[in-house]
């Protein structure tokens, strides 16, 4: 695939994809607009099914709903609400630090940029560029390209960067060269073909809608 196949392979994924049910993070900054919950939700959702990922917010947000909430909450209590999402007492910890650091640093204010989002603990680029494109910037201009493990397979097999690459940021920096950033938003249609064809364990590659664009079909 070349970067002027990059329009076509949009919207085609974007035509397949478009009535596809939102995922917990979408749902929730759809319904709140509030960045400090959809930072939470995003945390607890890495490595985590969307439906286990939306009852522990579902606990988690009626007791916490601002970052000075938590400083009643123990490190305990916090891992009961969200047990059982991934890794949940690391995200417990990241939780309650990136909460402190809001508070002592930022003024109780949520950070808006992607310099001051990664300075929370746990809070990679992914985690700022979703929260970022959810609700503080939802009509851009983007600052970043979310590189979950499904943007970084497609990538890898649809020739956007070299097979062997595996590192998420070097993958983003190069999706932002090639991509407009307009288009920048890209992560939910990848995510989405990754789910349904392009799955980890096997590229579906004669169900693709976007094959006849892609160099690598079958590579697993």
């Amino acid at each position: 695939m070349t970067p002027s196949d990059i329009p076509a392979v949009n919207r085609k994924l974007k035509e397949a994809y478009h009535r596809v049910k939102a995922p917990i993070v979408d749902l929730l900054a759809i319904q709140t607009r509030d960045p400090f919950r959809v930072l939470l939700a995003t945390i607890l959702s890495a490595r985590t099914k969307d439906a286990c990922t939306a009852a522990a917010c579902e606990r988690l947000f009626k007791v916490v709903t601002t970052p000075d909430d938590l400083r009643r909450i123990s490190q305990d209590e916090l891992e009961k609400l969200i047990y059982p999402v991934g890794f949940y007492r690391n995200k417990a910890r990241a939780i309650h630090e990136s909460a402190r650091q809001i508070m002592t640093d930022f003024g109780g204010e949520m950070p808006d940029t992607m310099e001051e989002l990664t300075q929370l603990r746990g809070v990679a680029r992914k985690t700022a560029s979703v929260v970022l494109q959810e609700v503080i910037k939802p009509d851009g201009p983007h600052d970043g390209v979310v590189v979950d493990t499904h943007v970084q397979r497609l990538s890898r097999r649809m020739g956007l960067v070299p097979a062997t690459w595996e590192n998420a940021d070097k993958i983003e920096k190069r999706l932002m060269e090639i991509y407009p950033r307009e288009e920048w938003n890209l992560a939910f249609v990848f995510i989405e073909h990754g789910r349904a064809v392009c799955t980890a364990r096997k590229a579906r590659c004669a169900e693709c809608i976007v094959n006849q664009l892609c160099p690598r079909r079958g590579v697993q």
